[in-house]
């Protein structure tokens, strides 16, 4: 199987993961808590508290749900590109845990809406943060883990080709 073969079926292997998960806990809450109460999981720490959202983050552009739908099918199919080439095994991963989510967070909008105009399913409450979902935390994560591989200093062409000296470190002098 080629590099570029392995990394793609980790990357949606980690997306479809993430997405199974997320969808599968917004079924269960909507189930379970759904016209209820909170479930104190942690007293004054941890609830599962069932809301929807037509926004993103903290609420933000709750009249312009469309922008979010938008910005989530732009991210999506520039990493569904980049899932062609080979990449490290890390940047697989929270490129998986990004596209995962932005698909979990889309699928709730068209479902549960207009078009790409619905609302997301939150249940996620740490009591000082806005609630949240898994989609939310898999995008997180998977940002994290992209800035934190994408400063590791390696040189991936130089790494992929196998070249050494001075054409690979970017100097472009001719060795002596």
């Amino acid at each position: 199987m080629s590099a570029a073969r392995r990394s793609a079926v980790l990357l949606y292997a980690v997306a479809g993961g993430a997405l199974l998960l997320d969808q599968l806990s917004k079924a269960w809450i909507e189930h379970a808590l759904s016209g209820r109460p909170p479930i104190r999981v942690i007293p004054g720490v941890l609830s599962l508290t069932y809301t929807t959202n037509s926004g993103g983050a903290f609420g933000f552009g709750e009249s312009a749900p469309w922008l979010f739908a938008g910005a989530t099918i732009v991210v999506s199919a520039v990493i569904v590109v980049v899932s062609t080439r080979p990449i490290r095994p890390w940047i697989a991963v929270s490129l998986g845990l990004i596209l995962g989510g932005a698909l979990g967070n889309l699928a709730d909008r068209i479902a549960n809406g207009p078009g790409f105009g619905g609302r997301v399913t939150d249940f996620i409450d740490l009591q000082v943060w806005p609630i949240f979902n898994l989609a939310d935390t898999a995008i997180v994560l998977g940002a994290a883990i992209l800035a934190i591989a994408s400063f590791d200093g390696v040189d991936d062409h130089a790494e992929r080709s196998g070249a050494s000296g001075p054409a690979a470190n970017g100097s472009g002098g001719a060795e002596r």
